[in-house]
């Protein structure tokens, strides 16, 4: 997933981190309002492989430490029926008066330059059609979506026809969601600060419809410490503000951060669970576990021979006691 270009973003502060966004893109209610905290999803892939090996020696412990925090669900080819995938997920969270998160991760051409997360929607109208289900499932609920990692920092091997239309399923996704779920606040993904320079990703966020999101995501399945991806969505935010009128809110993907990058974005070893998902921290609105700690990235690192999503207990274990 997270590709780690060079080059990227010298020189810009962290300013004030949002300005007023446009009114309609506010009409959502706060979500946590609306519940008692977050979601723990019971069956993650975490709790799911404690529960089914209680003699393991690390199995206390990954339940404790992974397993008990709220984290985000994917939703990709793999969930089936899409509206009843996310309908059944959000619906478990109201039935426990808690806020689910999240991930819609089926963009057609998804994972274009990087491969290990290929895959997708076979069309741009099946993407269309997905997403249109996937926010009809959620409906009236209270629900925090991250829209399509990897989606805008993927650019460096499509054509400009490519990007202009994956930019305008995004456009379409973000107005399904406005229309069918408007009790969830969508946060478009960003990359991160090591992959595309500041200045670069506002654009790229502004032509694939940030507006009239809730705000951007940052760090998805990567590593960089809060404070990076801070001071990069100042630089975002500044861009935004003097290009386009507005700035938005950010969160930040905590779950594997706690001992900041190492360069590698695959499986890269001697890397730990970070801050547990909360609301605000350090400037961001929230701060979220998306990726799953022990999910593998694909055959790589620390994960050789596994495939993307893949549960690592041993690479979760260690993720725990930071060696």
């Amino acid at each position: 997933m997270r590709r780690l270009l060079r080059g990227a973003v010298a020189g810009l502060l962290a300013l004030p981190l949002f300005l007023a966004s446009s009114p309609s893109a506010q009409a959502a209610p706060d979500p946590l309002a609306m519940t008692s905290g977050f979601y723990v999803d019971p069956d993650s892939s975490p709790a799911v492989w404690s529960a089914a090996n209680p003699g393991d020696g690390r199995a206390a412990s990954i339940r404790d430490s992974i397993a008990d925090v709220p984290m985000a669900r994917w939703f990709g080819s793999w969930s089936g029926d899409i509206r009843s995938a996310t309908g059944s997920f959000v619906g478990a969270a109201q039935s426990a008066d808690k806020l689910p998160l999240l991930v819609a991760y089926n963009m057609y051409g998804r994972d274009a330059c990087g491969g290990h997360s290929g895959g997708g929607a076979a069309s741009p109208s099946e993407y269309a059609a997905w997403v249109a289900a996937f926010a009809d499932g959620v409906g009236n609920r209270p629900a925090v979506v991250v829209l399509e990692p990897d989606a805008l920092g993927d650019y460096s091997c499509m054509t400009q026809e490519q990007i202009d239309e994956r930019q305008n399923m995004l456009v379409n996704a973000l107005a399904e969601f406005r229309s069918k779920a408007p009790n969830a606040w969508v946060y478009l993904d960003a990359g991160n600060p090591g992959w595309v320079d500041a200045s670069t990703m506002a654009d790229r966020l502004h032509a694939a419809g940030l507006s009239q999101a809730r705000g951007f995501s940052l760090n998805v399945s990567n590593y960089f410490p809060t404070s990076e991806n801070v001071s990069y969505a100042g630089g975002i935010n500044q861009v935004l503000g003097q290009r386009h009128g507005y700035g938005k809110p950010f969160v930040v993907d905590t779950s594997r951060n706690g001992n900041g990058s190492n360069g590698e974005w695959c499986n890269p070893g001697g890397r730990r669970i970070g801050t547990p998902t909360q609301e605000g921290g350090s400037g961001a609105e929230m701060l979220l576990w998306l990726k799953t700690p022990g999910e593998s990235d694909g055959d790589c690192g620390v994960g050789s021979g596994s495939t993307a999503g893949q549960f690592l207990p041993e690479v979760a274990y260690k993720m725990i006691h930071g060696y």
